[in-house]
This record gives structure tokens, sequence and C-alpha cells, in this order.
């Protein structure tokens, strides 16, 4: 089973301790609603707690691009995986990637999130801000 694979499989299950054992402590995750990325195991794993909670029932994969891309920290060329997705958030209709891109050790190093339309994208992001405060994540007013 490859890494995408688990971690499909992980997302479907709500499984958190699964996910954690797909990253690489110093994993980035890029947000469609943050400028900078979230940085360190613990923070996304904070994030992907939020993430689960967040997208209603009908949060699924329903496509997987196979291939390569650079790295947004050091430009190195690596293994990567597209999962394509669809979810509701707030009501809203969501469209959307998870960018997935391996590391040497075959774990994901970086994940990049996109979403569409806009509406979703801030629906979404104010979704996750919520949860995020109140997970003692982020301060309150941020």
């Amino acid at each position: 089973m490859t890494t995408a694979d688990r971690f499909r499989a992980a997302v479907e299950r709500r499984d958190l301790s699964a996910l954690g054992d797909l990253f690489t402590d110093d994993i980035r995750l890029y947000s469609p609603v943050k400028f900078t990325p979230f940085e360190g195991k613990p923070m996304v794993l904070g994030l992907f707690n939020v993430l689960l909670r967040t997208f209603e029932d009908d949060f699924r994969y329903v496509g997987q691009l196979d291939g390569t891309a650079q790295t947004s920290a050091d430009g190195i060329e690596a293994p990567s995986v597209v999962l394509l997705f669809r979810a509701t958030v707030g009501g809203r209709q969501i469209h959307g990637i998870d960018l997935l891109q391996l590391g040497q050790d075959g774990l994901i190093k970086e994940f990049t999130v996109m979403v569409r339309p806009q509406s979703a994208v801030q629906a979404l992001g104010e979704a996750v801000l919520a949860g995020l405060v109140a997970d003692g994540l982020v301060p309150a007013g941020r």
C-alpha cells in the first residue's frame, strides 16, 4: 500500500494517529486560507484534527494523479501525488486537490491544499480558524 493509499484510508477513517505516522517531523502544509505554511507535525496534526471535524460527512476523494514536482522548501524534485476531492463546508460545495510531496523516506514532507470556488475558500477559512482558536492552536482575534 502506497503512502497516498494509506493517507486516503486514514482520512476516510478520520484516524489522526494513522495520519501522524505518514508525516515527516518537519512537514509543511500550505493552505488556501493562510499565506505562510503550517509547520511541524504537531501543528499539522492539530490542523487535520480541525479539518476532520469541519468537513461534513460527504468528504470524498474522487481521483488521483501520480508524478513528481519540485518541493517549495528546497526545490528538489520529489515523488508527488495529487488527490482530487469533493466536500461540503457550511452548506457550500467544495472542489479541491491535496498535493502530497514525499521525502526520501517515503513520508509526506509537503502538503498543499487548493480549493475552489472562492466562496468555499472563505467558508472553509472561517470554519478552520474557529476550530484552531477553539483548540488553542492560534490566538483569538488573529
